[in-house]
């Protein structure tokens, strides 16, 4: 007897302070909530993260950031199929892609 194949749903993480990201499956709005976020899903595959700069008052994205650099620096990049960068930052944005890249994330620019 042949099982119908569902496909997962996607595993969608958006880390943000105000934008909604109605398509992500969990969303951080610090990046305490971010880094605890990605740590939740270490050992799983994160189709999309979505990365926003600035996260309100002295915040910002950069601890998730070092986060996921030093996890490539020591051998166990996390398993993500793109990084989405969102900022209305330019500068901020870029630092983040840049980066990222250094690393081989797949990290891609997007308009706000």
């Amino acid at each position: 007897m042949k099982k119908d194949l569902v496909a997962p749903t996607p595993v969608i993480l958006g880390i943000d302070d105000l934008r909604p990201l109605p398509r992500a499956t969990r969303v951080a709005r610090t990046s305490r909530e971010g880094i605890q976020l990605l740590q939740e899903h270490r050992d799983s595959f994160i189709d999309e993260l979505w990365l926003d700069h600035d996260l309100g008052g002295d915040d910002s994205i950069m601890p998730v950031v070092t986060l996921m650099e030093e996890a490539a620096f020591n051998g166990r990049p996390f398993h993500i199929g793109t990084v989405f960068v969102h900022s209305a930052n330019p500068i901020g944005a870029e630092t983040v892609v840049r980066s990222l890249a250094r690393w081989n994330y797949q990290v891609r620019r997007t308009a706000a």
